[in-house]
């Protein structure tokens, strides 16, 4: 029989709940032969401008820490590909799980109510639009 996923894609942050999502994927993929990647969605300031004299980060460098920390992540994790991704991050998620072939995207559901509504739920997002099947790991206890 063949492995049920060819690519599996965790999607992690420096969340709790990260490591579930990282250890369901591997449960997956012990299935049978498959990649596995992880995907990370940079973080990007929503202002680039300051007050005269204000310092503004550079996009560069928040790329590079953020390629610096998906690295570390990725060695921890034996066969794991990592994927760096910028914008807006459950679109740019879909839309590189469309472009990639990716057949499942796991994900954490941990955002708060106040954060959902600030800045909307990445979790649903995929839901609703990724391509492929979205399994979501919710941290211990089920409280998301």
């Amino acid at each position: 029989m063949p492995a049920p996923y060819a690519h599996i894609a965790c999607c992690i942050d420096d969340s709790d709940v990260a490591r579930r999502v990282v250890d369901e994927g591997l449960r997956l993929r012990a299935l049978g032969p498959g990649r596995l990647s992880l995907v990370f969605a940079a973080p990007q300031p929503l202002v680039y401008t300051g007050m005269a004299g204000d310092w503004v980060p550079d996009p560069a460098d928040i790329n590079q820490a953020a390629q610096r920390w998906l690295a570390e992540r990725a060695a921890e994790v034996e066969g794991a590909e990592s994927v760096l991704l910028t914008g807006y991050a459950p679109v740019a998620v879909c839309d590189w799980a469309a472009e990639s072939g990716c057949d499942l995207l796991i994900a954490g559901s941990h955002r708060g109510a106040v954060q959902r509504m600030l800045l909307g739920s990445f979790a649903s997002y995929l839901a609703y639009h990724a391509p492929c099947p979205v399994l979501l790991v919710r941290p211990r206890g089920g409280a998301a």
